[in-house]
């Protein structure tokens, strides 16, 4: 019967072992050292033992031998192995290859013959060099395989992530727009309710219907009051009435008088600390008196007859930033967020807590008995000037900032500047916009009617446009060097635009320039025409009323 012999091999290095130990509790072969080593626990970890063994970088020792000074003339006797500093062994009693418990008591010694050494490992030939680089690149890339996957893996996380924020971002958006749309019906439906409790004052149950939470702190208001409208439709149709019969004055000044005018005076009008004058308004019931607003938050009144300031007047913290007559009183617009009303030189009562912002506007009702702010909070506000009571309050649904604003020459439409470069055209009576224009570039700075009611001038970064409200079209634009005010005369025959200088166009000859004007403390903030456009009233950077006649 043939026989057959079996080959003993390490079961942790695969190798004939030189001094072979077995298990009595595994079975398993090993090498004495190995599987004493293994049964120990180091400080760190080492690389798999078999690149040790074909050559590769060796793993860092667990002994080293340690040399011991002796005297001259001393036996050498066995080397002796101390501990390497950075290892602390101890006995796991675990099996390497089952996980069995298991101790050095456990190891049984095989006798083997100790002149026969084992053959050479298979690193020591060139087929077993390229066995072994073969398994390396195998575990290569089964690393760089787990590498992609986790990395794959990772990516769908981030994808994940970043798709459920677009999409909380899509239902945040869509809840702030139906959000807006519900306060927009909530206050037209407060607005078609009974406004007003009899003898013409809102009772407080109607007030408190109308005061309706906006959800930032502020509250919406309803729409305007009938009687409101009523007043403001009655007072319209008289004035288209007489609009289509209006005169011009035979004294409106020609445009060779205007070309003929220079610098006449500069009147100081407010504290010399001021830093500019921002608005000026020719009383229409009096060309002589002429009011303006500083950026030291006073308001003076000019006697243009006798070409001095008759008086001035405090109470607002921040600079006005814009002035308007209404009868026998004066509305003033301010930073610090309060529209006043003044009379006989002194104020009478002030309106606050309305915008959140800066007031950058107000403008009187040809009723004078109405008149609206304007907000850099995006909000207009329609108020009773002799109640100094806010009525109502229209917020943008856009979010545009508001920069300048009035009414129209009927009181039925009001236009709005925003720093968006939008121009937008409301429907006073139902609080809504009726058009929007666009085409500047930057805020939109300043903005004025014809008194005609067919044009409407707006100016901004990039210059004037004149728009056509009959077909909301801009049929004019010029450049205009820094430009921050245009204003046309009561006859709208002539446009005055102040910048970089002070220049008025004229009307009935294709809008050309007719005089320009230099100004000493440029920019040019505000301008204004006296009556029958007989002079020019400008407010530069400093306290002077400067007067071009």
């Amino acid at each position: 019967m043939k026989q057959t012999s079996a080959a003993m091999f390490c079961s942790i290095s695969g190798t004939t072992p030189e001094d072979p130990v077995i298990s009595s509790k595994t079975g398993h072969l090993y090498e004495r050292s190995l599987i004493t080593k293994a049964l120990q626990v180091r400080s760190f970890r080492s690389p798999p033992f078999p690149r040790d063994l074909r050559g590769g970088p060796n793993p860092p020792r667990r002994w080293e031998k340690s040399r011991v000074s002796r005297p001259p003339g001393t036996k050498i006797s066995k080397p002796t192995f101390a501990p390497h500093p950075d290892l602390s062994p101890q006995e796991t009693g675990e099996c390497p290859v089952t996980k069995t418990p298991m101790t050095l008591e456990d190891l049984l010694e095989v006798k083997s013959s100790k002149m026969v050494k084992p053959r050479a490992t298979a690193a020591a030939s060139i087929p077993g060099l390229l066995s072994i680089f073969h398994n390396e690149w195998d575990a290569l890339m089964l690393e760089t395989h787990e590498l992609r996957v986790d990395l794959h893996g990772t990516r769908q996380e981030l994808s994940h992530a970043l798709y459920q924020h677009d999409a909380a971002c899509r239902v945040i958006s869509r809840l702030i727009k139906e959000r807006d749309e519900a306060r927009e019906a909530l206050t037209n439906a407060r607005a078609a309710g009974p406004a007003a409790a009899p003898g013409g004052k809102r009772s407080k149950d109607a007030s408190e219907a109308m005061d309706v939470d906006g959800g930032d702190g502020k509250k919406a208001r309803g729409g305007i009051p009938p009687g409101a409208v009523d007043a403001m439709t009655s007072k319209s149709k008289e004035l288209s009435k007489g609009r289509k019969k209006r005169e011009i004055s035979a004294d409106l000044a020609t445009p060779e008088a205007i070309a003929s005018m220079s610098l006449g005076s500069n009147a100081p009008c407010h504290a010399t600390k001021a830093k500019g004058i921002h608005a000026i308004r020719v009383n229409p019931n009096d060309a002589n008196e002429v009011a303006t607003g500083g950026a030291d938050g006073s308001v003076a009144l000019f006697d243009a007859a006798k070409g001095k300031r008759a008086t001035l007047m405090t109470g607002h913290k921040k600079a006005v930033t814009d002035i308007a007559f209404a009868g026998e009183v004066i509305l003033t617009s301010s930073v610090d967020k309060t529209v006043k009303i003044w009379a006989d030189g002194s104020e009478k009562a002030s309106v606050a807590g309305v915008h959140e912002g800066e007031v950058t506007a107000v403008s009187a009702h040809p009723t004078n008995a109405y008149a609206v702010s304007i907000g850099g909070d995006g909000a207009w506000a329609f108020m009773d000037i002799a109640q100094a009571e806010c009525l109502s309050v229209t917020r943008d649904a856009d979010g545009a900032k508001y920069t300048c604003g009035g009414f129209h020459p009927d009181g039925l439409i009001l236009g709005t500047g925003a720093a968006d470069s939008s121009v937008k055209i409301w429907d006073v009576k139902s609080s809504k916009v009726a058009a929007k224009v666009e085409g500047h570039v930057g805020a939109v700075s300043s903005m004025s009617f014809s008194e005609n009611g067919y044009y409407l001038a707006t100016c901004a970064e990039d210059g004037v446009k004149l728009w056509d409200l009959r077909k909301l079209k801009n049929f004019k634009s010029f450049e205009a060097a820094g430009v921050r005010c245009v204003g046309f005369d009561h006859s709208g025959h002539y446009l005055a635009v102040g910048g970089a200088d002070a220049c008025v166009h004229n009307v009935k000859a294709e809008w050309e320039v007719v005089k320009r004007w230099e100004a000493s403390k440029a920019p040019v903030h505000a301008l204004a025409f006296a009556a029958d456009a007989k002079a020019i009233y400008a407010g530069c950077s400093d306290h002077n009323l400067r007067v071009i006649a």
